[in-house]
């Protein structure tokens, strides 16, 4: 039997959680293109996965566990968010991303990623919920990546809409690599769910991808997934197209043994970045606000082992350069995301998890 915990159970225990902190500057870092401060601004979350952003500036914060803050920016407290589906919280899965929906203002919807468990185990649910004051009033799920899998690990989970206003959502390979590789099966890939449309599969061949966000010049959706032992990838996302995990990969067993003879083939998209050894990459967004110029189209990566933010620069749809911040400052970065105020907001994954801000400061 699965072991785990359903959200449901934890909503009184999440809703009597006070996430107070006074704001505390952690450290002041002096980078290639700005110096900043690290503030924390929020303390005692438990496991925070994914941050969203409405249109009045306050921001939502998704708990792994099953919970939901509204949180708005000067407040020292998070608020609950109560009547959440429920969650398979066990091994990696529990509750992932949460995004409003263009057309939030208007109809309160948002939509989240999370675990689900039933006959068979566990898969990646993506459902379409309205958010009315302090609760969560209705639940149409939208689409279960099925077969459900007893295995904890690899469930994906990212979403974010695209310009043509498709939610785009990943979806991990749930430990069985062979499932990548298999259209017909949503293991391993990510889909493309239109506005009242049927989902369809947009790309194949992805181990754990965790990482997605839209190009702010171009409009295309950029994806990283977690390698195995080494391997992780940046990929620019092409519909149709296979990016050939286990069939290719940079990484290997993480006994040492190798998967795949190399890390490209033909008929097989290659990565535009890839780190060895892995730094398993969570949580990415391009930069596009105006408080840190010299960051301007830079694309940040958090990261969960090496506990650093990676800094990538781009020349078009080419990686160029990588810089690596605030190497275990602040512990395992699960959510990089750019606040409207243009600046950088960070979650640290932990049982007493934190919210941290980025602001500038002149050299």
């Amino acid at each position: 039997m699965l072991k785990m915990r359903l959200a449901g159970i934890l909503l009184a225990t999440v809703g009597m959680i006070q996430t107070a902190a006074a704001e505390t500057v952690v450290e002041r870092v002096d980078s290639q293109s700005a110096s900043f401060r690290v503030v924390q601004l929020l303390s005692n979350l438990d496991h925070p996965w994914s941050m969203a952003w409405l249109p009045d500036g306050e921001a939502l914060i998704g708990l792994r566990p099953g919970g939901l803050l509204r949180w708005r920016p000067g407040e020292a407290r998070a608020r609950s968010v109560a009547g959440l589906p429920t969650v398979a919280d066990y091994g990696q899965g529990g509750l992932f991303d949460v995004k409003p929906t263009p057309d939030f203002a208007k109809t309160g919807q948002i939509v989240m990623s999370y675990a689900y468990a039933g006959n068979g185990g566990a898969a990646t649910r993506i459902a379409s919920v309205t958010l009315a004051g302090g609760r969560i009033t209705s639940v149409n799920v939208l689409f279960e990546a099925a077969p459900r899998s007893g295995s904890p690990v690899h469930f994906g989970g990212r979403l974010r809409f695209g310009p043509d206003g498709a939610l785009y959502a990943t979806f991990g390979d749930r430990g069985a690599r062979e499932r990548a590789q298999n259209k017909a099966d949503p293991a391993g890939s990510v889909y493309r769910i239109p506005p009242g449309g049927k989902p369809e599969l947009f790309s194949s061949g992805h181990r754990n991808p965790q990482g997605l966000d839209v190009h702010p010049v171009t409009g295309v959706l950029w994806a990283h997934e977690h390698g195995p032992k080494g391997g992780d990838e940046v990929n620019l996302l092409k519909s149709g197209r296979n990016y050939g995990w286990p069939r290719v990969t940079f990484g290997r067993e993480y006994s040492g043994g190798e998967i795949a003879a190399s890390g490209t083939g033909p008929g097989f998209e290659s990565p535009l970045h890839v780190w060895v050894p892995s730094i398993a990459p969570s949580g990415m967004a391009f930069y596009k606000g105006a408080a840190f110029p010299g960051w301007k189209n830079s694309l940040f990566v958090g990261a969960l082992r090496a506990q650093l933010l990676a800094r990538l620069t781009l020349d078009g749809d080419k990686v160029v350069a990588e810089e690596r911040l605030m190497k275990g400052a602040i512990g395992r970065i699960r959510e990089v995301s750019v606040g409207p105020d243009g600046l950088v907001y960070l979650l640290m994954d932990a049982g007493d998890g934190a919210l941290y801000r980025l602001e500038p400061l002149t050299r």
